[in-house]
């Protein structure tokens, strides 16, 4: 949880501290593109305030530990939904949109894995 966490804040916040160098990635530009870009970062911070207290103490919050792998999942299909529904004519938008594919799919992996572990720690 923690490692997915750290790489989510370090994404939402660059996108909202420097979103001119990602908004192209989205095919979006100017002012408009940037003020996208940076409510990205936002939205990505207000998605990881579950994190933290799983990371400080996952069996105590095994039900947040749940709703964080909930959220991983939405992601996950939406994005999935939003890149098969784009058309050809978008590589580089598809690009960026595969690149959350990937990660989101890795981390609810990890972090599947880490639930699994805690809940089988647990029963012993």
């Amino acid at each position: 949880f923690a490692l997915v966490f750290a790489v989510n804040v370090h994404c939402a916040l660059s996108f909202a501290v420097d979103p001119a160098s990602y908004a192209g990635g989205f095919e979006l530009t100017g002012v408009a593109g940037e003020a996208a870009t940076r409510g990205m970062g936002v939205a990505f911070l207000m998605w990881n305030c579950t994190y933290p207290l799983v990371i400080w103490r996952p069996a105590r919050h095994r039900a947040l530990a749940g709703v964080v792998l909930a959220q991983q999942v939405v992601g996950l299909a939406g994005e999935t939904a939003i890149l098969a529904g784009l058309p050809a004519d978008h590589a580089a938008l598809a690009g960026g949109i595969m690149r959350f594919v990937a990660f989101d799919g890795f981390g609810l992996a990890v972090m599947a894995g880490a639930f699994a572990w805690l809940l089988l720690a647990e029963r012993r």
